[in-house]
């Protein structure tokens, strides 16, 4: 393996780490810091994608918030997740798909997307849900996939 290589698997075994922590950080915001931090995108999706949402009753209006706060929150869950197992995965390097190395990968996200659930248990007013992990898990996987299709594709390229 080349030197380049070895330095790219470092740099996104960093990475991994970072994304940890901040989904650790994240997962500290008590229930009311969190739905903030969810509030602002979705209002920001509301006003700018949801037409006639400032002429809603408040009932709607509401109604609507729930729905896409809903939907951002999962949303993050997987991007997040999807980010890590990317970066675990390019930190893992180059192999076949259905490996050792892939399920090592998998693991990793889905026992961290466990503790991190379990960690939330006991911040105040959040919750753990293991329809979360596997959320988590879904999105590590998709992250992955992403991240074998790449380093396949150049892989291909530099032996053609």
């Amino acid at each position: 393996m080349s030197n380049i290589f070895k330095y790219v698997r470092i740099v996104f075994a960093v990475f991994s780490v970072i994304i940890m922590a901040v989904i650790f950080r994240f997962s500290c915001e008590n229930s009311n810091t969190s739905t903030e931090t969810s509030g602002h995108f979705t209002i920001f999706i509301l006003e700018n994608f949801v037409s006639g949402y400032s002429e809603m009753t408040p009932a709607k209006q509401e109604s609507a918030r729930l729905i896409v706060d809903h939907i951002v929150r999962k949303g993050a869950h997987f991007t997040i997740y999807a980010s890590l197992g990317f970066c675990v995965s390019v930190a893992a390097g180059k192999r076949r798909y259905f490996t050792k190395g892939s399920l090592i990968t998998v693991g990793i996200c889905f026992l961290y997307a466990c503790s991190d659930e379990l960690h939330q248990y006991f911040v105040p007013g959040r919750s753990c849900m293991f329809t979360d992990v596997l959320l988590d898990t879904a999105g590590s996987i998709t992250g992955m996939t992403i991240a074998w299709l790449i380093m396949t594709a150049i892989s291909r390229s530099k032996t053609s």
